[in-house]
């Protein structure tokens, strides 16, 4: 299996774990009513559910991104510290630029 791939499960098994932690907190402390309208309710397991699996999806996606943004910094073994700018040599020499505006009034 490629890297990308076992690193694309990783963290949406990472995420869904998140996201059970976040909607068990939720019920838990009973967050707008939540957990009176699951429990009272008879689509209380769907509406469970669906709050799990939705709040998995974002959370699996956020874990990615920052897994993938992050990628580029731990292999950071480059010594130059320009960061891709380049190099200014000499010394700066203001130049006039016309606005093509030529009226005559300034």
């Amino acid at each position: 299996m490629p890297k990308l791939i076992k690193l694309y499960i990783q963290q949406v098994i990472i995420g869904f774990g998140l996201s059970a932690a976040f909607t068990a907190i939720l019920v838990y402390f009973d967050v707008a009513n939540l957990q009176r309208l699951l429990l009272g309710s008879s689509d209380g397991l769907l509406g469970l559910f669906l709050i799990f699996f939705f709040n998995g999806l974002v959370f699996a996606g956020v874990q990615f991104a920052i897994r993938i943004m992050r990628m580029g910094y731990e292999d950071d073994d480059d010594d130059d510290d320009d960061r891709g700018m380049p190099i200014r040599t000499g010394e700066l020499i203001p130049i006039r630029v016309s606005t093509g505006d030529r009226s005559g009034t300034r």
